[in-house]
């Protein structure tokens, strides 16, 4: 089977590159304490969401609560947070080993599914297209590397993982991740000075570096930092709050390969826009037609996790179970959004264990599915 093994960012608890992260308190009303004597945690009020019991959600309680009650007993191993959202409504937010609500936590290479929202916005406003060539938007760097393949290097290779570049995602002494973590260097130069194995829209391959660049793209085409026009774009509509990225050179560049922290509710909320087809609380964030690209197949079977098998589309994945499309954000460590169209459900989930952190996927499957009635 292709690639078992996690989705990788550049790890940033450990990366040496010139990074700032502070990861502020934030956020209003909380969850109260898990139960221990097997009761949901009682919803915060809040005025993001509106709230259902699983009940009124049309989902099987004892389901749920078992769903529940093995996280809490560490079955799914160090689980940070678990929300499920039906029909636009949080029917179940739940912290676990000391994660709450206020505290935003690192989204790995959901990043990168992050980062292709952002780069729809950029599409949308007019202000980049799929075509337009990767070195055009960088000539401060020139010369760059002589090389046909990397001029005709297009935003669409970067966001479907067909770039070209002669690179392993793996990490090992000497190995392209292992060194682009390493660097107390700018960022995009390393990159673009990078050589190609083979021509654009070739073959897939993971790899964050082309995310990295990609945000470099969309920060100089819409004259904003990435993280600013994210704010501006894409949070603000949402009401995120506290988001916080690692950045690093040239100029706060912000790490949009593996960079960002949220808050999970904050992960539900993009779930829910991608269910809604770009519509956040009856206001389209995102145009219809580029969420529907976002997620739509390009390469089929890259990965197989927890037993299914994954394509890739335009920064987002897509599996399937039991003839129900689920469309997917994913991150090392076990970071997770979970968008099942045909339920009408999203699962944001949020860990800080390599050995489990396919254990989203493995209880959407054996409890979020099938807790789901029949209407």
């Amino acid at each position: 089977m292709k690639g078992a093994g996690p989705v990788r960012a550049l790890i940033v608890a450990t990366t040496t590159a010139l990074v700032t992260a502070i990861v502020p308190a934030c956020g209003s009303s909380s969850p109260t304490g898990p139960d221990a004597t097997g009761t949901l945690t009682p919803l915060a009020l809040t005025d993001d969401w509106s709230s259902a019991t699983p009940a009124e959600a049309g989902l099987d309680v004892t389901r749920i609560m078992d769903l529940v009650q093995r996280a809490r007993s560490g079955q799914y191993g160090r689980i940070g947070s678990l929300l499920v959202v039906r029909d636009e409504r949080l029917v179940v937010e739940e912290y676990f080993n000391g994660w709450s609500a206020e505290r935003a936590h690192t989204l790995q290479s959901v990043t990168k599914s992050v980062t292709a929202l952002l780069t729809a916005l950029a599409i949308q406003s007019g202000q980049l297209s799929l075509q337009d060539r990767v070195t055009r938007y960088f000539p401060q760097y020139e010369p760059i590397p002589e090389d046909a393949r990397k001029e005709a290097l297009t935003v669409g290779d970067l966001l479907t993982m067909r770039s070209g570049l002669d690179w392993d995602e793996s990490i090992y002494p000497g190995s392209p991740l292992q060194r682009l973590n390493d660097c107390r260097c700018d960022w995009l130069r390393f990159l673009l000075d990078w050589p190609m194995r083979e021509g654009p829209g070739s073959r897939w391959e993971y790899i964050s570096g082309n995310t990295i660049l990609l945000g470099g793209v969309v920060g100089a085409a819409t004259g904003r930092r990435l993280d600013r026009f994210a704010a501006e774009a894409l949070f603000a509509p949402l009401r995120v709050t506290g988001d916080t990225w690692v950045r690093g050179l040239p100029d706060g560049l912000p790490h949009a390969g593996g960079g960002l922290y949220l808050r999970p509710r904050d992960m539900a909320k993009l779930g829910a826009m991608v269910l809604d087809q770009g519509q956040w609380q009856g206001r389209t964030v995102i145009q219809p037609e580029l969420i529907n690209l976002l997620t739509s197949r390009v390469t089929r079977g890259v990965r197989n996790w927890a037993g299914h098998s994954f394509d890739y589309g335009y920064g987002w994945w897509l599996t399937s179970d039991g003839g129900r499309d689920i469309i997917a954000a994913s991150g090392a460590m076990g970071q997770w959004i979970l968008v099942v169209p045909s339920a009408r459900l999203v699962l944001a989930a949020t860990s800080d264990d390599d050995s489990r952190w396919t254990a989203p996927v493995e209880f959407l499957s054996s409890h979020l599915l099938p807790s789901v009635i029949a209407r």
